[in-house]
């Protein structure tokens, strides 16, 4: 995806994202109903679209809330989506349910992350991930891509680390295509750019997985954990789109039991 800086006017950036979810003109004028010589003229800049045009195309679009502000902004008007802290008065309901989810998965891991996957909040078990992590990459905001991908994090204790490596790769690009988010592009060279993150061969999963999983060196022993993500489904404001938990499971019997005795004796 081109890269979409604040300065990118409004035709140009109407037309990177149609690129992005590989519309026509034509396709695109179809859904929002509007005639394709219009449409044109908006992206070429002939045509100022209304703000209820703004909306009709953003929605259509699929557009995240903060690229529906950004393109607001674009044409001329006022952010429709607030952004606020999550520290914020207002959002006392949100923080309570993430308290709650995390809390209620220990004794396992679970972490919210923000759009750039940097974590915002955690529960008591996130150290038994990452143990043995270098200090300078435990210091805030720790970013999960950071954490995992770099030779002084997670990826000495990784057993399967190319498999993992190439899910969280791919996992990066789909969020810098579907957000558009700038910050976000530039993490992603950021981590491309690691010694060792080249083109991984293909390698086919393991018979029987029903879900990758991340497999760490543990000094109890192996320890398997999958994910799952946990999204807000009815957001108004553009923190809480944005944010996401991620909670890891047990991928075997003998993690979980081993996890939970480590738990039990408060050793992380």
């Amino acid at each position: 995806m081109a890269r979409l800086d604040a300065e990118v006017p409004f035709g140009e950036r109407l037309k990177t994202w149609r690129h992005t979810r590989r519309l026509s003109q034509l396709q695109l004028a179809l859904v929002a109903r509007v005639s394709p010589r219009h449409l044109s003229f908006i992206e070429t800049g002939r045509a100022q679209p209304s703000r209820e045009m703004v909306h009709l195309l953003a929605e259509h679009l699929r557009l995240p809330l903060r690229e529906r502000n950004a393109l607001l902004l674009a044409a001329g008007f006022a952010p429709a989506f607030e952004r606020r802290d999550l520290g914020a008065p207002e959002m006392s309901a949100v923080r309570a349910a993430v308290s709650m989810i995390l809390k209620n998965h220990e004794p396992f891991p679970a972490i919210a992350v923000d759009r750039r996957w940097n974590v915002v909040m955690s529960n008591s078990a996130v150290p038994l991930i990452a143990e043995g992590v270098a200090p300078e990459l435990l210091a805030p905001p720790v970013n999960v891509y950071r954490l995992s991908l770099h030779r002084d994090g997670l990826r000495r204790r990784v057993l399967n680390f190319d498999e993992y490596a190439r899910h969280l790769l791919g996992r990066i690009r789909h969020d810098v295509e579907v957000s558009g988010d700038v910050e976000l592009l530039d993490l992603l060279g950021e981590v491309e750019a690691y010694p060792g993150l080249g083109a991984f061969a293909e390698v086919a999963p393991q018979r029987g997985n029903v879900v990758l999983p991340i497999r760490l060196r543990h000094e109890t022993g192996e320890l398997a954990f999958f994910t799952t993500i946990t999204t807000f489904g009815t957001p108004c404001d553009v923190t809480v789109e944005e944010l996401a938990i991620e909670s890891f499971f047990p991928a075997d019997h003998s993690t979980a039991e081993r996890v939970r005795a480590l738990g039990a004796s408060c050793k992380f």
